[in-house]
């Protein structure tokens, strides 16, 4: 299985705790205003990758990873299965998204992504809500969910 990715960048500090190393996937059907990475709107950008080929860069750069684009839900079935992998080697996990946290624990399809999501960062971003002051989010609008200790229709707002 192949995913379309933009860029992996390793050893970044604006996407979650720590150090992490940044997945960049291709495609967005969001176009928010505003949007500080429109390039990566088009789902046939970047390059083909294989999940394995994407986990031997993880694992050279060793830190948490964060998924994130464009949204990486475009590509939900091969993010989900590297998002497994990553999970059962033992890495935190971040995943950013347009989609709520309603919306993907309510789809069917959007929803096997979330057991290997630590922290889901939700919400598309709205121009009129930007806020430079928030902590890895561009507008006031998006959360980050604590996935383990939600529940469908009941999220929980994950706090270091």
């Amino acid at each position: 299985m192949t995913l379309r990715v933009l860029d992996i960048v390793g050893g970044t500090s604006v996407d979650g705790p720590g150090l992490r190393t940044s997945v960049y996937f291709a495609g967005c059907n969001h176009h928010c205003p505003g949007c500080h990475n429109p390039q990566s709107w088009d789902a046939a950008g970047g390059m083909e990758m294989t999940i394995d080929e994407i986990i031997a860069v993880i694992d050279e750069n060793d830190f948490n990873v964060t998924l994130s684009g464009g949204d990486p839900l475009m590509q939900v079935e091969g993010v989900t299965e590297l998002a497994r992998r990553l999970k059962e080697a033992g890495r935190n996990v971040w995943c950013y998204t347009g989609y709520t946290y309603e919306q993907v624990s309510a789809s069917p399809r959007l929803s096997g992504v979330l057991p290997y999501i630590d922290v889901l960062v939700d919400g598309a971003f709205i121009e009129s809500r930007r806020d430079v002051g928030l902590r890895f989010r561009g507008s006031s609008n998006q959360r980050l969910i604590d996935v383990a200790r939600s529940e469908p229709g009941s999220p929980v707002v994950w706090g270091d």
